[in-house]
């Protein structure tokens, strides 16, 4: 027997998809088996890749979800079966508008990795250049339309019945996710990134960014240098070929804060599926879809915070939020300061091995909301970034001290920020402005005088002091006669 389905429309399968997800959502709900975040955990994989990095996003976010729900998402892995080699050569085609035979010496139509949004395959350019080359997943626009629209739907159901609901903004946070993802739509942008790190990292000491390769880059392809290196977690490769494990931990710290503070400009997916060594012992990075950059004055938090945390000055970390603007004027420093002394100082009393600054500033974030802490994104993205140096960075060497990597950038941040480095930059920057500003002086002073600026001038103050007579002798007025109506008002009493 045959049976004819009508076409689905947009809203039908709208409909559709969130039925599913509710659903799904609630059998894992009542599956009262596991703790509740791996039940969660589940029912993201279950949902599809759209879900898992969704669910990636809250685990780095601990002042929306009990800590134990975020430990539980961290172990997502945005890992998916590859899409055909029928499916890669039609991409291709779209991108380039002809046969990829036509684009590229030879191409490996079998995938090296595969992810939710994109798969990698190794090519050889006309040139011989070897090369790796992103193809964005067919049909990964509409899927993320349809389930980034469900996942509002659930957010405005979450806010408006919930108790915590309007606390938690859960329709900002999709708007957020939904910037993010988008984001890492656009091959273009991601080529740009890598573009921008690989210029300030130019002297290739500590860090090599692969080489954009523009002529072959579409919004939906990326090109670039194939880089050969040993992923970072392979050890035993590692100290095979006799690589400074130690120092490739501390390496790893100061590349981090190089990022933060010298550039405002930070890889922040350093997960060790992107992070590769080479085989003189420096990193190679890849995967740049995710960056995060910040302002002059988060960066001046940020330094005045750790700062302040290397000293155990927790009375500068209060004043610190409060000057920011990041809690409400009316806070009171001693009471927020004694809140942050009380999770900081447990972790301080520990061996610097067991330190790790990515839980203190997650503690901070958890702190902070008592005090009605708006919570920067870039800030958590940053704290997440942060834990995965640090988690890396121990992985490699146990006895990794962050601080003594961290501090001296950190000092030389704070020194040329203030001081007479700070005033001689500050004077290198504006000398072009008065350089074009110097020669015009004469030529404006000889049009003041011609415009017998100082006779409209002496006008306008005369004007102005006519006016203010004018005030003076109504507000005399004014009350000459209050004094009449109090004296008349008395008599009559």
């Amino acid at each position: 027997m045959h049976f004819t389905c009508k076409p689905q429309t947009p809203a039908r399968m709208r409909l559709f998809r969130l039925i599913q997800i509710l659903l799904t959502l609630a059998w894992y709900r009542f599956s009262l088996s596991r703790p509740r975040g791996e039940r969660l955990r589940l029912a993201f994989q279950a949902l599809g890749p759209i879900f898992v990095k969704f669910g990636q996003l809250l685990s780095v976010r601990p002042d929306l979800i009990p800590e134990d729900i975020a430990l539980e998402l961290s172990k997502l892995q945005d890992r998916v079966p590859p899409f055909p080699p029928a499916e890669v050569e039609a991409a291709l085609r779209e991108a380039f508008e002809r046969p990829h035979t036509e684009v590229y010496k030879s191409f490996d139509l079998t995938p090296v990795a595969s992810a939710s949004v994109a798969q990698v395959h190794f090519a050889v350019l006309p040139d011989g250049r070897e090369v790796a080359v992103k193809v964005l997943r067919p049909g990964i626009r509409k899927t993320i339309v349809k389930d980034v629209a469900v996942l509002y739907v659930m957010a405005a159901l979450v806010e408006r019945y919930t108790r915590d609901g309007k606390r938690l903004r859960p329709t900002e946070v999709v708007h957020e996710f939904e910037k993010t993802i988008h984001d890492e739509l656009d091959l273009l942008r991601e080529a740009a990134n890598a573009s921008q790190l690989r210029r300030n990292f130019a002297d290739g000491r500590l860090l090599i960014v692969p080489e954009v390769y523009w002529d072959w880059c579409h919004q939906s392809v990326m090109t670039m240098a194939r880089i050969d290196g040993i992923p970072v977690n392979d050890l035993a490769t590692l100290n095979k070929l006799g690589i400074d494990i130690p120092r490739l931990a501390r390496d790893g710290v100061e590349i981090f804060f190089t990022q933060v503070f010298r550039d405002g400009f930070f890889h922040a997916d350093m997960h060790p599926g992107n992070i590769f060594v080479s085989r003189d012992g420096r990193y190679c990075g890849v995967d740049f879809g995710i960056m995060g950059t910040l302002s002059d004055e988060d960066k001046n938090y940020l330094a005045t915070n750790f700062r302040a945390f290397f000293h155990r000055d927790y009375h500068k970390v209060a004043v610190a939020h409060v000057d920011a603007g990041w809690v409400p004027r009316d806070t009171r420093v001693d009471e927020f300061e004694a809140a942050i002394r009380s999770v900081c100082e447990p972790i301080f009393d520990r061996p610097l091995k067991e330190i790790y600054f990515g839980k203190l500033l997650l503690r901070l974030f958890e702190v902070s909301r008592r005090f009605r802490m708006e919570i920067q994104p870039q800030l958590v993205l940053l704290q997440k970034t942060l834990l995965q140096v640090e988690g890396l960075g121990r992985q490699l060497d146990p006895d990794l001290d962050l601080r003594r990597t961290a501090q001296p950038i950190l000092e030389r941040y704070i020194a040329e920020q203030s001081g007479p480095r700070a005033l001689l930059a500050q004077l290198k920057e504006e000398a072009p402005l008065w350089a074009k500003a110097l020669p015009q002086l004469p030529r404006l002073v000889h049009r003041l005088l011609n415009e017998d600026a100082p006779r409209r001038l002496e006008q306008a103050i005369l004007q102005i002091e006519a006016a203010q007579r004018r005030q003076n002798r109504t507000m005399i007025a004014i009350v000459v006669l209050l004094a009449i109506m109090a004296a008349a008002y008395i008599l009559r009493i």
